[in-house]
């Protein structure tokens, strides 16, 4: 099965414009971009033919070309990733039977995440999309409840059926669970890893369906196949000690230099 990662990165961030470029710092000192970062985090999966990062804004793919990253342009009126992925694909730049999409704001993203994800897909022949999910830490819920409570929109969660089915993702935390209750361990709330792997006949499906009034609410590109009923499987991924997290707002780059330094 042929595999293509491509690393979707636009500069008009609603939360954090010119996100992509934003310099992290590095435990030697040194400084990288976050979407060299997430590059990086893509070159370390086994089994990929290629990786790419898709983008419409020329600083960006002036930047990714200068590190030796291979770039695809797309139209701006791609409204998200998925469909910057979709589009990629239509316009024949992508040859693939699965097409994975790794955000560009997901430098701390495990090579094994999106092993795992892929080999799922390999053993579903019947699953059209797949995404991972992980279970929250102490650390990653405090994350979750401390932006939530400043008002702030982060990261989000999932949740999920018997078989591993999608029923929800949201920027809430969910589901809710009364403060004085939180376990100290095995936490109910995964967090949604920003990562997807498509059959390319499903972007084809998602480019035909109009923006969802879920999809809209939340700003969350996958529940647009869910408001269609297109199942999206599920693919529970281990941490095996590593802290995950995405850069969504400025608040977060220290948060992610912190976990940088323990690597």
């Amino acid at each position: 099965m042929k595999t293509v990662i491509l690393i979707p990165a636009r500069y008009a961030s609603t939360r954090y414009p010119g996100k992509p470029l934003v310099e992290l710092a590095l435990p030697d000192g040194g400084r990288k971009s976050l979407i060299r970062l997430s590059w990086e985090a893509a070159m370390r999966v086994r089994g990929v033919s290629e990786v790419y990062v898709v983008t419409d804004d020329a600083r960006i793919q002036h930047a990714a070309e200068a590190f030796g990253a291979k770039v695809i342009m797309t139209s701006p009126e791609c409204e998200n990733g998925t469909a910057r992925c979709a589009e990629a694909v239509a316009h024949g730049h992508v040859d693939a039977d699965l097409v994975v999409n790794l955000q560009g704001d997901a430098p701390l993203t495990p090579e094994w995440f999106v092993e795992d994800l892929i080999a799922a897909m390999q053993d579903d022949t019947a699953a059209q999309v797949a995404t991972p999910v992980l279970q929250c830490d102490p650390l990653t819920y405090g994350h979750f409840v401390e932006d939530r409570k400043v008002g702030r929109v982060g990261g989000t969660t999932a949740v999920f059926d018997r078989n591993a089915h999608a029923l929800y993702f949201s920027k809430e935390v969910i589901p809710y669970i009364d403060p004085a209750k939180v376990p100290e361990r095995d936490i109910p709330v995964y967090h949604h890893v920003g990562v997807y792997a498509y059959r390319p006949s499903a972007l084809t499906a998602y480019t035909s369906w109009p923006e969802g009034e879920l999809e809209k609410r939340e700003g969350l590109e996958q529940l647009r196949f869910l408001e269609n009923g297109q199942t999206v499987r599920c693919v529970n991924v281990e941490g095996r000690g590593r802290v995950f997290w995405e850069l969504n707002n400025p608040a977060d780059v220290p948060r992610i230099e912190a976990v940088l330094k323990e690597l």
